[in-house]
């Protein structure tokens, strides 16, 4: 049990600065495109409480901890509103506003590969937690990362679609968001979205380490 703490500890800053993040990228974005939504109801902020939904960002993350150490960690924050009829070229847009969550997760992988580094510099003590943080930090972006490039509604890579796909596909392809997120419940207790991401995630955080020279 002691342990289980000490994870849920060291995992809880990178699992909601990832998801948090995530979402204010999204309304940066937006409001650098031209629409305001998100700036007027304050959730263009990097106040982890504007963002966190108690289920998603919480006890979902928390549960997989406890109860599936083989899986990858999932969570979702409360989504940033975006009206896309109000960018200054919609369609065009959507793709930039969508892709900024994804780049803010790599941002952070990179951050936190940065940390790791560090780690070997710090006291012995605090270089053994920071580490371990560090090593969250990257698996928890890099998963969020490529979850949200799956190319399905709601998902940002769904949006990215439909926003490079001519405008009868588009709107053909955008019919399936109402579906998308118990698709992807589905495919997450089924294990098939485990068998999708995983290969993905590891090369993607091998890719990070590589490159800053961690292994």
């Amino acid at each position: 049990m002691n342990a289980l703490i000490q994870t849920i500890a060291i995992a809880a800053l990178p699992v909601i600065f990832a998801i948090t993040l995530h979402e204010a990228a999204h309304g940066y974005a937006a409001r650098h495109f031209g629409d305001p939504t998100a700036w007027q109801l304050g959730r263009i902020s990097l106040n982890p409480l504007r963002h966190i939904d108690p289920i998603g960002t919480i006890v979902i993350p928390v549960a997989i901890l406890l109860f599936s150490a083989g899986s990858f960690l999932f969570g979702y924050a409360k989504p940033v509103p975006v009206d896309f009829t109000r960018l200054r070229n919609p369609k065009r847009d959507m793709l930039w506003v969508a892709a900024a969550g994804p780049a803010a997760n790599l941002l952070m992988a990179c951050f936190w590969a940065l940390m790791f580094k560090l780690s070997w510099a710090v006291p012995e003590f605090f270089s053994v937690p920071l580490a371990r943080m560090a090593e969250y930090g990257i698996i928890i972006n890099c998963v969020l990362m490529v979850l949200n490039l799956l190319p399905l509604p709601p998902l940002d890579g769904g949006r990215i679609a439909v926003s490079l796909l001519p405008h009868r596909l588009a709107w053909q392809f955008s019919r399936i968001e109402p579906w998308g997120f118990p698709i992807l419940l589905v495919l997450l207790f089924t294990g098939i979205l485990g068998d999708i991401l995983n290969p993905l995630v590891l090369f993607s955080a091998q890719i990070i380490t590589t490159i800053f020279g961690l292994y």
